[in-house]
């Protein structure tokens, strides 16, 4: 089963890349509505009515984004509610009565001993460690890759949220926590492939414009 959790998450990932891309492209506006909101906040914080109205000004005409942000984290939490039921009750048999009658009943026992050490069904101190390492490890790439400047609050984030997801988690099967961690491997691997191949177009750019002029320069 633990074999089956990262082929499962491997395949929703690549699934998932053409949202993720939108949700690349889609990351300055995101920015842009942030800071309208902000500056809103600020400019209107003796009207508070004047303030509601504006901000739902700027949602209304700022659509894409919104609803792009909306679409992934509702399948964020499907999926995260999915395997949280899974692992807890599912594959102990009690929820074989609400498959499809198409689908063959399952054999049991399930080899829930992933690696014949962590039993997916129950919570693993370990492996809560390494998910909030990976967390930790994505934020500092994702902070390093981004093309923003950082704020106090994304330097927050980059501290808190592992120690909050170790918390988060901590009575949560272990098969969850072996989703998250292939998920954030599959991320992080990701992330990194975007920034070779921007260094690599950035680099032949910049060796394009020296052998350039240089050449105008010789003439």
């Amino acid at each position: 089963m633990g074999v089956a959790v990262i082929a499962f998450t491997i395949i929703f990932r690549l699934l998932w890349l053409p949202i993720s891309f939108a949700s690349d492209r889609s990351e300055k506006e995101k920015r842009e509505i942030a800071d309208l909101v902000q500056k809103y906040k600020k400019d209107y914080a003796d009207d508070p009515v004047k303030q509601k109205k504006e901000i739902k000004n700027l949602f209304r005409t700022k659509r894409g984004p919104v609803a792009a942000s909306a679409f992934d984290l509702f399948f964020q939490i499907l999926i995260a509610i999915m395997l949280y039921r899974m692992f807890s009750t599912g594959l102990e048999g009690s929820d074989f009565p609400l498959l499809y009658k198409f689908i063959p009943a399952p054999t049991k026992p399930f080899n829930l001993m992933f690696l014949g050490v962590f039993d997916l069904s129950q919570p693993n101190v370990f492996l809560n460690v390494i998910q909030s390492l990976f967390i930790l490890l994505a934020e500092i790439i994702a902070a390093w890759s981004s093309p923003f400047p950082q704020s106090r609050s994304d330097f927050m984030t980059i501290v808190f949220l592992p120690i909050l997801s170790y918390f988060f988690f901590m009575f949560m099967p272990a098969g969850k926590k072996l989703f998250v961690i292939a998920t954030l491997g599959f991320s992080i691997v990701f992330m990194l492939v975007k920034q070779i191949v921007f260094l690599y177009h950035n680099l032949g750019d910049r060796l394009n414009t020296f052998i350039a002029t240089k050449s105008v320069q010789k003439t």
